[in-house]
């Protein structure tokens, strides 16, 4: 019976539709590391695009449906006609769901890889940081030379905070939905602590350079004056040596 072929194949199509809500819409997925969140969004993909082939298959129960009605007596109609409707109903839905959700993974995944090119680049910044004060740490030489040094170290301070802020919005976005939070806390507790440690550090040398610059200018101020000092002593010897020379050349009758 016609019918009967018909209605089967509605039923299979019902029952691939609630399988697939079933697996993955009603499902509660857990994202606690990066490899199950893109597990997941590759199973969406497939999940999507596999939702997509069936299209087929619901077009020829459609036309299959609509072909028997056209020939078949009125009383006929009506069950199947509300059947098809629901199917398709359904079908619709569940492509429209299955491609959102995968959607919000993908933006998801992408929100991660984002963060961690963030955390990328700062931590690269203050791989910099902690070299330059390795650099600053004795430096040797006059006011000039420590000035230098500051000026190297104030330059790499004036970091802009855009991707620290970014860092934080990030990660805000992804624990707020309960993505990869123990993961994501843990990296921005140890990059803050960082952050906050070689900040500090940096300070305490800042101020450390601008008294050495201080001692070595007093230091070359000192030295300028003893030096002006023995200056102005030599040339006293000088012009007194030349005083006792020409004073034994004048004759002795003389004096």
């Amino acid at each position: 019976d016609k019918t009967v072929s018909l209605r089967k194949d509605l039923s299979e199509m019902h029952e691939w539709i609630t399988q697939a809500e079933e697996e993955y819409l009603e499902r509660d997925f857990e994202y606690k590391t990066p490899d199950e969140l893109q597990k997941a969004v590759e199973e969406l993909k497939r999940a999507k695009e596999e939702a997509l082939q069936k299209e087929v298959k619901v077009k020829l129960i459609t036309d299959s449906v609509n072909s028997f009605i056209a020939k078949a007596p009125p009383a006929a109609h009506e069950a199947l006609k509300k059947e098809l409707d629901v199917l398709i109903t359904s079908y619709q839905q569940l492509c429209s769901r299955l491609n959102g959700k995968w959607k919000t993974l993908e933006e998801v995944w992408a929100c991660w890889r984002e963060l961690l090119s963030y955390l990328d680049a700062e931590n690269k910044w203050l791989n910099e940081i902690e070299l330059k004060l390795k650099a600053t740490e004795n430096v040797q030489g006059g006011a000039e030379e420590i000035s230098e040094s500051l000026d190297s170290l104030e330059r790499l301070m004036r970091h802009p905070e855009d991707n620290r802020n970014q860092i934080r919005e990030l990660a805000q976005t992804l624990t707020d939905g309960g993505i990869l939070d123990e993961l994501i806390t843990e990296k921005l507790e140890k990059f803050n602590t960082r952050w906050e440690e070689l900040q500090q550090e940096a300070v305490r040398r800042q101020k450390s350079l601008e008294q050495s610059i201080q001692s070595a200018q007093e230091t070359d101020k000192t030295l300028r004056l003893i030096q002006e000092s023995l200056a102005a002593i030599d040339k006293q010897l000088t012009a007194y040596a030349a005083d006792r020379v020409d004073a034994a050349q004048v004759p002795q009758e003389a004096l």
